[in-house]
């Protein structure tokens, strides 16, 4: 269904191609060799031009179980982008290795670009401030396997709303479910973009900002952290000022329902104390987990043998 397509967004597959994804990514978590040989003699690129720690280990670990093999950079400068070849002479390259491509960029658009000069999937692992369609399947398959379906619940959005790519990716495809509601909390000079609350609005979408963590908490079902971006500010000074505007600790958990499901697509830095990390509504690193196995079932699906 998905043989030889590429991710660039999450609104490229439909809701019944994305549940598809995730009983198959449920089959692989629940049945230890399930999968394990089926891209043996497969060879999946990873380009990274950005650093990336769990998206890109999670997808070579993915690669690597279900007995294929990785090829790739990790740093912009040990390719021959920093001699100046262009992206789609660099993706032309890489498909004529492999059978898939993983690609993350700082600029936005990039994937759809390499999309349309690979003869191969591409599969877009970040686009600058753009879209993280493979987080966003992690964090729904997270929220499936947590609260059993992706319906009826609110969202809160938390920290970096501008630059986060993983939360415009997230809250444009939670907008395809049934009554979801959501809040972003944020400072004022990093609210979520217009073009986020346009495309709510045109779901019918209910959402509400706030500057207030602690009004905030109570009504939620689902916390999702970011962090502040450093490597996307212009200047220290406003990163540091904004920084530690929100930083969830056991005090502000006292607001919260006692179902409440915490989320961060990682890395941290500060913004959920560590003593969270013991709290049993702290879900951040079992959705990294639970990435591996979507991750899985999306390589399997795109090279056409998630039934072997």
């Amino acid at each position: 269904m998905l043989k030889g397509r590429s991710l660039i967004e999450p609104g490229n597959f439909t809701l019944e191609e994305m549940d598809s994804l995730f009983v198959l990514a449920e089959k692989i978590e629940t049945e230890e060799r399930y999968l394990r040989e089926s891209c043996k003699g497969k060879l999946l690129a990873t380009l990274f031009f950005e650093p990336s720690t769990r998206t890109r280990l999670s997808f070579e670990a993915a690669m690597l179980r279900l007995g294929g093999s990785c090829l790739g950079f990790a740093d912009p400068g040990s390719s021959s982008a920093a001699k100046g070849e262009s992206l789609a002479d660099t993706v032309r390259m890489a498909a004529s290795y492999a059978d898939a491509i993983v690609m993350r960029n700082p600029k936005e658009g990039a994937a759809l670009l390499a999309s349309r000069y690979s003869p191969v999937p591409v599969i877009n692992a970040g686009d600058g401030g753009h879209h993280h369609p493979t987080q966003t399947l992690t964090d729904l398959l997270t929220i499936r396997r947590l609260r059993g379906e992706i319906k009826d619940f609110t969202i809160g959005f938390c920290g970096d709303l501008k630059f986060g790519r993983t939360v415009h990716s997230l809250a444009k495809a939670l907008a395809r479910h049934e009554n979801i509601k959501m809040i972003f909390i944020s400072p004022k000079e990093l609210v979520i973009p217009d073009y986020i609350k346009h495309h709510l609005k045109s779901h019918n979408i209910e959402f509400t900002e706030t500057r207030s963590f602690e009004e905030a908490m109570p009504t939620l079902d689902v916390l999702y952290m970011t962090r502040v971006q450093k490597e996307r500010f212009f200047n220290e000074e406003d990163y540091i000022r904004l920084k530690d505007t929100f930083v969830l600790n056991k005090e502000r958990m006292l607001y919260s329902k006692g179902t409440l499901i915490i989320l961060h697509p990682l890395p941290r830095v500060n913004e959920i104390s560590v003593e969270v990390d013991r709290d049993p509504r702290a879900a951040y690193f079992k959705q990294a987990k639970y990435g591996m196995y979507v991750r899985m079932a999306l390589l399997a699906s795109l090279l056409g043998v998630e039934n072997a």
